[in-house]
């Protein structure tokens, strides 16, 4: 099963490569790693999507915990929330096929970001999904190149205290301990 987790961490130099490489360490493959800034600068989000079962996604949960530079984490699989992927597509687009690749865009509320004489390039924000059944429609007309971003994620609602808690702990001291589930033990 894909456990999607947030991780805000410090906004420091290496943070990356120990979070990465606790992954390889434990041998799970990381589906999808995105990292940006947050509203606070000396805080950084990361989103990684994981395929692990239960037990599994508690472990990891629980070593992330265990690095210095991380001052929450949250499994947000199952917990309403916001999920998009961006994507910039090329296509080989001769004047004949442009009016039904417009029409394909517009079905898929994406937008066409730029013309040339033989290509157009689209950009599509939204679920995995959406944008895996967008690929396997345009196909056919010539794929020149593509980018994704990988997912970004969020929970709904009002922020959570456990959020609010690391985010003022961020801004303080910079280390906080949060006891999110009952059955893991936390360190920081």
């Amino acid at each position: 099963m894909l456990n999607t987790f947030v991780v805000h961490v410090e906004n420091k130099p290496g943070v990356l490569t120990r979070v990465a490489s606790l992954f390889r360490r434990r041998a799970f493959n990381i589906d999808s790693l995105t990292v940006g800034r947050t509203e606070k600068p000396e805080v950084s989000r990361m989103t990684i999507v994981v395929d692990a079962d239960r037990d599994q996604a508690l472990r990891v949960e629980a070593n992330l915990y265990k690095l210095v530079n991380v001052l929450l984490v949250e499994n947000i699989t199952g917990k309403p929330s916001i999920c998009r992927d961006l994507a910039i597509i090329k296509l080989a687009a001769s004047h004949v096929e442009r009016s039904q690749i417009l029409e394909i865009v517009n079905v898929f509320r994406a937008r066409v970001v730029d013309f040339d004489t033989d290509s157009l390039t689209i950009e599509m924000t939204g679920s995995e999904e959406k944008i895996d059944r967008l690929l396997k429609v345009l196909r056919e007309f010539g794929i020149l190149e593509m980018v994704r971003t990988g997912v970004v994620a969020m929970r709904r609602g009002i922020k959570t205290e456990e959020v609010a808690m690391a985010a003022e702990a961020a801004a303080g001291n910079g280390a906080a301990t949060i006891a999110a589930d009952d059955n893991v033990s936390y360190s920081v």
